[in-house]
C-alpha cells in the first residue's frame, strides 16, 4: 500500500477556532487537517515527549495494544470527501498461529496521535495528496511570524486567509467512521 501513499510528517500545529490545524507534509508539500482541542493538545505534548502523570487516551490506547502484544505498523490518511479526511490504523499481531493485521477505520488525528505514540509513519495515499493544495508558503509565512514574535496572544487564531482550509475554501474536517461529519 505505500507505493501507493507518500510519508508524512508533522511540520506544524496552529490554533484553530475549533481546536488546532495540524499541518502534514514533506519536501513537495504541506496540507493541514483540523483536529479538537483535546487530540491537538495530545499531538503538542507527543512531539514535545512530554507524558502527563495520568494517561491520555492515546497512550491508553498504546497501553491496551501493547498488553495484547499488537503493534501499529502505519497509519494511512485515505480519503478526502466532502471535505472530510478519512485514515486507517493498521495493526499486527504476532503469536503462535502466525501474523493477524487488521485495518481499522479511525480519525486522522487520532491515527496521528497514534503514530507518534508508537512512533510509526504517517502516510497519505495517492489521491488524497493529489487533491490537498499545497500551503507550504502558508506555513513558511507563519514560522516567520512566530519566530518575528508575531504569535497572538492567548492561543487566538490570527486571521490568515483561511489557512486549514482545504481546495474549495472550505475546512476539512477530520472524521472516521462510516460518513462525513460524525464527531468522536
Amino acid at each position: 500500500m505505500t507505493d501507493a501513499a507518500t510519508q508524512v510528517q508533522i511540520l506544524g500545529l496552529m490554533p484553530a477556532a475549533n481546536g488546532m490545524a495540524v499541518f502534514l507534509g514533506n519536501e513537495q508539500k504541506t496540507f493541514s487537517i483540523h483536529v479538537d482541542h483535546g487530540v491537538g493538545t495530545s499531538i503538542a505534548l507527543l512531539l514535545k515527549g512530554e507524558k502527563r502523570e495520568r494517561p491520555l487516551t492515546h497512550d491508553l490506547i498504546h497501553l491496551i495494544l501493547q498488553g495484547f502484544g499488537i503493534t501499529v505498523d502505519r497509519v494511512i490518511i485515505n480519503d478526502l470527501r466532502n471535505d472530510t479526511y478519512f485514515a486507517r490504523l493498521t495493526l499486527r499481531q504476532v503469536g503462535a498461529g502466525g501474523t493477524s493485521i487488521i485495518e481499522i477505520d479511525a480519525r486522522p488525528s487520532d491515527c496521528v496521535a497514534v503514530a507518534l505514540e508508537t512512533q510509526k509513519p504517517i502516510y497519505v495515499a495517492k489521491g488524497v495528496w493529489d487533491k490537498v493544495a499545497d500551503m507550504t508558503p502558508f506555513l513558511q509565512e507563519l514560522k516567520k511570524k512566530f519566530e518575528m514574535g508575531g504569535e497572538t496572544e492567548g492561543g487566538e487564531e490570527e486571521d490568515t486567509g483561511g489557512g486549514d482550509k482545504g481546495e474549495g475554501g472550505e475546512k476539512p474536517q477530520d472524521s472516521g467512521g462510516k460518513g462525513p461529519g460524525k464527531k468522536a
